[in-house]
């Protein structure tokens, strides 16, 4: 009896899977910059950081990894755009396992979508970037598409297109969509560099949480967009996050989101006992420092190992 008290105890120190993270690397072959906010942008340096952390998850043998999206800044230059894609691309295949992608504003600043999807692996229906996978049969991971409705990515007559655009000009006075100008609180996300989920992904995610319940199986959500106001600033939410959280709070499998976007981070636990984390950027890291990350998962808890800039974090789920 002590022999499988002492076993169990082993089981649960060991996690279930281990894997990388890292977010908003935004690479671009031009000299550092600063964002709108005035934050330094090291657009170079990011590609040493992705380097470090491919060479650290193959150190630790971690299972798979996970891009928040935007590899590539919107200031690269266009006629650069597919190299620059390539070159991080051909960084992040040197991890010794499989690395899912998911699309970002500056993604779709470089290429459309029927160029970008194949060079990130995305195998999608209808050129959606929407998908969900089990490394292991507990867990479930949901990648969202926040550019489904979006004025980027999509061609110019593309009904979403036109939905967004449509959307944006009832929301946001400003004769530049990306100015939040006058806006107030949570309407300060109704930018262009934002989107939505649209009806059909909204209906597939049910579907998705629907099954994850049967099979008993814990749900992580991976987004660009951040999806909880108390974690993200105003200006970089989802346009419908309260649409996509009414449906995940439908289902108790959903312990934990993640996102990216919100250089800066953030974290908060919601109503419905939920963990959210955005990711630091790789992007905003000055030479010699990182920010990526190691999540090892448990039966009861994450537990996110950040390198530098990225903040470590235990999230404990509430049942």
């Amino acid at each position: 009896m002590g022999l499988e008290k002492v076993l169990v105890g082993e089981q649960e120190k060991q996690p279930l899977v281990s894997f990388g993270v890292i977010s908003d690397v935004q690479y671009a072959d031009i000299p550092d910059g600063r964002s709108f906010l005035g934050v330094p942008r090291y657009y170079r340096h990011s590609l040493l950081v992705l380097q470090r952390a491919v060479r650290k998850w193959n150190e630790e043998k971690l299972k798979f990894a996970i891009n928040f999206g935007d590899i590539v800044d919107g200031f690269c230059p266009k006629d650069q755009s597919l190299t620059a894609v390539k070159k991080i691309v051909n960084e992040f295949s040197l991890f010794n396992g499989p690395v899912y992608h998911m699309i970002g504003n500056h993604c779709l600043y470089n290429l459309p979508r029927e160029k970008l999807l194949p060079l990130l692996n995305i195998r999608s229906y209808d050129k959606l970037a929407y998908y969900d996978f089990s490394p292991v049969p507990e867990y479930r991971f949901v990648v969202l598409d926040g550019y489904d409705i979006s004025a980027i990515g999509w061609p110019k007559d593309h009904p979403n297109t036109i939905k967004a655009l449509d959307f944006l000009w009832e929301r946001n006075p400003n004769s530049d969509k990306n100015s939040p100008n006058g806006l107030i609180g949570r309407d300060r996300r109704f930018l262009m560099f934002n989107g939505a989920v649209g009806k059909d992904q909204i209906e597939w995610l049910d579907r998705v949480l629907q099954d994850a319940t049967k099979l008993n199986q814990k749900v992580v959500i991976c987004s660009h967009l951040p999806l909880d106001p108390q974690a993200s600033s105003n200006e970089a939410l989802l346009w419908n996050y309260s649409e996509v959280m009414d449906v995940i709070h439908r289902y108790s499998c959903v312990k934990v989101c993640l996102a990216g976007h919100d250089h800066k981070g953030g974290y908060s636990v919601d109503s419905h006992g939920i963990h959210h984390r955005i990711l630091e950027a790789a992007l905003e890291c000055p030479p010699g420092t990182s920010a990526f990350g190691r999540i090892d998962l448990f039966h009861d808890r994450l537990l996110l190992s950040g390198t530098d800039r990225l903040k470590t974090q235990e999230m404990v789920f509430s049942c």
